[in-house]
């Protein structure tokens, strides 16, 4: 089984390319670090059977990369992997033609699972979203008219929160923004008041929703 990553965090490639080498069957072709790049790369070479896509990329995310794919290479399967499993994110992935949608903590026979059973005409995914997935069918969401919420948020705390977004420690962020560690910490304490949130992926997730970064 061939296969490709798409990815712009380059630990995460590492993290899943390691759980695909306990199985012989699967050959990583090639990565790429966001959809220009892939659709670069299938231009020279789409002899694959399945793509695992991340979502949240520059340049274009996983749900413009997974509408372009399917177009010129409809028989190319794609997973989308993700940390996120917000409902509008599935819904527009499963518009776009994504054949599968897994979270990125997904263990290794999961994965291989996944996988194998997207190949043979199934669908990946994982119980949570396939309940939301449910959930969505039942009751069906226009999500363009979903008012955005009031949320204000300084500039200061924007900055710190895009940097969040990276997956970047305190202390790093902080040597970014020329602040202290503790200056750091109450800022994400108050952005996450104002979200009315209790994590770093619901506060990203949440910002995201609501176009604020």
């Amino acid at each position: 089984m061939k296969i490709a990553i798409i990815d712009d965090n380059s630990f995460l490639i590492s993290s899943i390319k390691e759980k695909l080498s306990f199985f012989e069957e699967i050959q990583v072709k090639y990565t790429a670090n966001n959809g220009a790049d892939l659709l670069e790369k299938l231009d020279k070479d789409h002899n694959l059977d399945a793509l695992l896509m991340d979502i949240e990329m520059p340049v274009l995310n996983g749900i413009e990369t997974t509408l372009a794919v399917k177009q010129k290479y409809p028989q190319i399967k794609i997973i989308m992997l993700t940390v996120f499993d917000n409902d509008e994110n599935i819904f527009n992935a499963i518009k776009a033609g994504a054949d599968g949608y897994l979270l990125k903590d997904v263990n290794p026979h999961e994965l291989f699972n996944g996988i194998v059973d997207t190949l043979n005409g199934g669908a990946a995914m994982n119980p949570s979203i396939a309940l939301k997935t449910l959930k969505l069918l039942r009751n069906p969401v226009d999500f363009k008219d979903v008012s955005k919420e009031d949320i204000n948020l300084t500039n200061r705390e924007v900055e710190v929160l895009e940097q969040l977004s990276k997956g970047l420690s305190y202390k790093v962020i902080a040597d970014n923004l020329f602040l202290s560690p503790s200056t750091v910490r109450k800022h994400i304490e108050n952005i996450y008041s104002k979200l009315q949130v209790h994590s770093k992926l619901e506060a990203v997730q949440k910002a995201r929703r609501n176009n604020l970064i």
